[in-house]
């Protein structure tokens, strides 16, 4: 076994640095040899041969995929540089005519991007009209695991478990709890302080499991000595929850962000209950190894602006 970094910046060869990117973002070695024009068995023997050039295990299979252990996380960081640098220089290369789309690939929260980015994003496309957006919403711990691995250049998002911010930088815009939503009309809008207890008497509409806010709903009932009950509709679709919540008896337990627009707008009321200790942190999430080109420092000085 190959030991120390000379002998691995030695030996180590592209094809192996194209193959722990490729495994990083598909979570899955099929996929990676796929997308690489590989078989799965040449996938795996060039990540043996990675693994014996680092002296550590870097990719760990398991029911949730492939995933990265924390040297390899360490190593894509590295190895994501290189390849962006060489794509660089390819365009450096090429002719002056040559057909070049620039583009920002930013992840949001459902419960963040309805109310963060839409102004941001319309002044960015009347500033620069030529460049491509692509904004994908997912939960929290997926898009920064895409952040991490290369796929998406900004995520607005929240703060995480130290092991999902390795390698990440976290800039925050503003602390939100929170809240119960209700139409204006419901029984127990008018209420000066409902009990937990007449919440749940009512259908909720929740965040799926394994999300920021679904662990602050359980963790608020729990404060009051109660647990999520079954009759609840789990959806991380703003849209249908906002729809549920203004169109039923439903309550929408919800970051206040998702929600802004509809209580200044009196299409949705907040229950006086109280929240306190639910507040979490939303902002924005870089690469902490990558300087922020400047189109993309030009996108979150609008999200700034927006969110101040």
């Amino acid at each position: 076994m190959l030991a120390g970094p000379e002998a691995f910046s030695r030996s180590v060869q592209l094809r192996h640095l194209r193959c722990l990117v490729a495994v990083a973002q598909e979570r899955n070695l099929a996929r990676a040899a796929t997308r690489l024009s590989l078989s799965q068995p040449a996938i795996s023997k060039t990540l043996a041969e990675l693994e014996q050039l680092a002296g550590v295990a870097l990719v760990e299979r398991g029911r949730r995929g492939a995933q990265l252990t924390p040297p390899g996380q360490q190593l894509l960081a590295h190895a994501l540089r290189v390849l962006e640098t060489l794509g660089e220089a390819a365009l450096a290369l090429s002719p002056a005519s040559a057909a070049r789309t620039t583009r920002l690939r930013i992840g949001a929260l459902p419960s963040v991007g309805p109310s963060l980015l839409p102004a941001p994003l319309a002044e960015f496309r009347r500033r620069q009209p030529e460049v491509q957006i692509q904004l994908k919403s997912e939960a929290n711990a997926r898009l920064l695991e895409e952040l991490r691995a290369g796929e998406l250049d900004l995520v607005a998002g929240r703060m995480a478990d130290p092991q999902l911010m390795v390698g990440l930088s976290f800039e925050l815009l503003h602390v939100e709890p929170l809240v119960l939503a209700v139409r204006p009309g419901h029984p127990l809008a008018g209420q000066a302080q409902p009990s937990m207890q007449a919440v749940l008497g009512y259908p909720l509409v929740v965040y799926s499991e394994g999300t920021i806010p679904r662990h602050n709903t359980e963790s608020l009932l729990s404060a009051f000595g109660l647990k999520l009950p079954s009759h609840r509709t789990e959806t991380l679709v703003v849209s249908v929850a906002r729809l549920l919540a203004r169109e039923s008896d439903a309550v929408w337990f919800t970051p206040l962000g998702a929600v802004a627009d509809d209580l200044a707008g009196k299409q949705l009321v907040r229950l006086r209950v109280a929240t306190q200790g639910t507040e979490e942190p939303v902002g924005l999430l870089l690469r902490s190894d990558l300087p922020a080109s400047p189109l993309l420092q030009q996108f979150m000085a609008l999200v700034r602006a927006s969110a101040a």
